[in-house]
């Protein structure tokens, strides 16, 4: 970890992260994808250390548009642009800023701690997953879909099951039989990496050539930043508070940054002295959306490693870049590659204090970054996703695929159904459907295994909860069912 090399990705990480984040419409999972092409030659060390230092560091820089321009840059910043930007329009931008880049290290540090804690024991207790546990696991990851669906169930479950029809093409994984090929570019499956560039970047740039017409909003005069490390005092409580919210809601697969801070921030209000302020400027909003939000990535990450199922849209992404350097997650990662996890966890923390620094001393830099017309960062992006693509498997199939799915995405996302259902059903079908056949053939096709294995019937118990219980709540008197499977009393 020490190596000139995994320092320059380090470095890359943050420059990258904080470029992407301050871009209204450009996500963590963009950034991953786009970078993910371009790590091929790198170590799988340097690879995941530049991937993850992006992922924290366009999770903060979100914040930067949301409070200046009311703009978030990432889907969890919309949470802090309830109270950031009215603390801006009332001239208090820089301890916006302030406060906003502090809470982001606090939630990132702790949660790193207890990722570093709780992460080998979650492996260790995964060793004894056989094919009916990691059947159950995977269903359960796959239950949980209405997290990820930005609109209803029904939309999120349309996305999943596409994406679930879209793994099957392919070589069977038991038998070998070609199913739905329409050529030999196909026998492998569909290839990941083109299919998530298109879903998340390019569909996102048919977006940005949609809006290029609007101009930047414009940005009045920023004060100067300094470390006013003081004024965290009074937040003591809501940071710890909320940084234990943000990393156990995302430790939950298919739970990210978003549904963290909403939870954090909707605990924050209903035990705060002065509940009706927030929306209008009140710091404290401000303090629990995003430590929870910078809480919520090693928080997604404890999963990603000791499972092999990603906690986020974002950690679907590593795990595709690590299988790409031949590095598989899951309960024998800390067995057979211990330097991944360790390395992850050691620049994490090395990260912080960078981004810190740099979040104080360059706010007027990533300002002007907002500025930039959406008609050249769709032109930029766009070429990126093209070439990126190739990149990944020298071949003009993974230019069409990408192409597809980029024109899929943009029309699902135009009737409210999003990519992230897609991806976890791409990342887990597979799982799925050859545990369930490999358990089969252990019990000659008796399915009481599923059953009668305590871990097996504790996840399938919990995946019929998870699916059942938003639509019992959607269906009580007075309560109603906003877009990602919450129930709200009116």
């Amino acid at each position: 970890m020490a190596g000139w090399d995994v320092l320059l990705g380090l470095a890359l990480g943050i420059i990258v992260g904080y470029t992407v984040g301050s871009m209204p419409g450009l996500t963590s999972s963009i950034g991953i994808a786009l970078m993910v092409p371009f790590t091929f030659s790198m170590s799988p060390v340097m690879s995941i250390t530049l991937l993850v230092t992006l992922y924290m560091a366009t999770e903060y820089a979100g914040a930067i548009p949301a409070i200046l321009v009311n703009t978030p840059g990432v889907p969890a910043a919309a949470i802090t642009a309830l109270d950031g930007y009215p603390m801006r329009l009332r001239g208090e931008a820089g301890t916006a800023l302030t406060i906003s880049i502090l809470s982001a290290a606090f939630g990132s540090i702790i949660s790193t701690l207890l990722l570093i804690v709780t992460a080998t024991w979650i492996a260790s207790f995964a060793l004894a997953f056989g094919p009916v546990e990691y059947f159950a696991l995977a269903l359960l990851g796959l239950s949980l879909v209405s997290s990820l669906a930005s609109g209803s169930m029904l939309k999120g479950f349309i996305g999943l099951f596409f994406g679930l029809a879209v793994g099957v093409i392919g070589t069977d994984p038991v038998d070998g039989v070609p199913r739905y090929v329409l050529s030999d570019d196909m026998l492998s499956g569909i290839p990941f990496l083109p299919a998530l560039i298109g879903l998340f970047a390019l569909s996102g740039v048919f977006g940005m050539i949609e809006t290029a017409y609007q101009r930047p909003a414009p940005v009045k005069r920023v004060p100067g930043v300094s470390g006013q490390f003081s004024m965290m005092r009074p937040h003591l409580l809501p940071l710890i508070r909320s940084t234990l919210i943000g990393y156990i809601v995302s430790v939950i697969p298919g739970h990210g940054a978003t549904i963290a801070s909403m939870v954090a921030y909707a605990v924050q209000k209903r035990l705060s002295r002065n509940p009706q302020s927030f929306g209008q400027g009140n710091p404290e909003g401000l303090v629990a959306a995003e430590s929870a939000a910078n809480a919520s990535v090693p928080g997604a990450l404890a999963p990603m490693l000791s499972l092999g199922i990603p906690g986020s849209a974002s950690t679907a992404v590593l795990i595709g870049a690590l299988t790409l350097h031949g590095v598989q997650p899951g309960p024998l990662l800390f067995d057979r590659h211990p330097e991944i996890p360790f390395s992850i966890f050691i620049s994490m923390a090395v990260t912080m204090p960078f981004m810190v620094l740099l979040g104080l001393c360059g706010v007027r830099l990533w300002v002007l970054v907002t500025q930039v017309p959406k008609s050249l960062i769709a032109t930029l992006v766009g070429a990126m996703c093209l070439l990126g693509s190739y990149a990944s498997q020298n071949d003009v199939f993974a230019i069409w695929t990408t192409v597809f799915f980029g024109i899929s995405g943009y029309g699902l996302k135009k009737i409210g159904i999003h990519p992230a259902p897609i991806v976890l059903a791409l990342v887990l079908g597979y799982l799925t459907e050859s545990n369930l056949r490999r358990a089969l053939f252990a019990s000659n096709g008796d399915w009481m295994p599923f059953l009668t294995h305590p871990i097996s019937l504790v996840c399938l118990a919990a995946a019929a909860v998870t699916l059942l219980l938003p639509l019992i709540r959607s269906a009580a008197p007075g309560h109603a069912l906003d877009g990602h499977g919450a129930a709200h009393v009116p």
